[in-house]
């Protein structure tokens, strides 16, 4: 499940974890390369277009998310504001 959450430092933060529930009333499901993807509707409307990645590197390492809603981000790249 991937999400937006009130919070961080520019005033939104993003949640990514697993979650066996799906409401179809309120959830939105993809699938990218074989991986389900569950998002709840309100959350979708943020995270139109947002590419997320993974890096394991000494450079770069965990999850990271590219939104093109984004007016303003953190340093650390968990939170933004729309």
């Amino acid at each position: 499940r991937v999400g937006v959450t009130g919070g961080g430092c520019s005033g939104f933060s993003y949640a990514l974890g697993f979650d066996k529930q799906y409401d179809q009333k309120a959830d939105s499901r993809f699938e990218f390369h074989g991986v389900p993807v569950v998002v709840d509707k309100k959350s979708a409307l943020l995270l139109d277009g947002t590419t997320i990645d993974y890096f394991d590197g000494l450079e770069k390492r965990g999850f990271s998310f590219l939104n093109p809603n984004a007016v303003k981000t953190c340093g650390c790249g968990s939170s933004f504001s729309a």
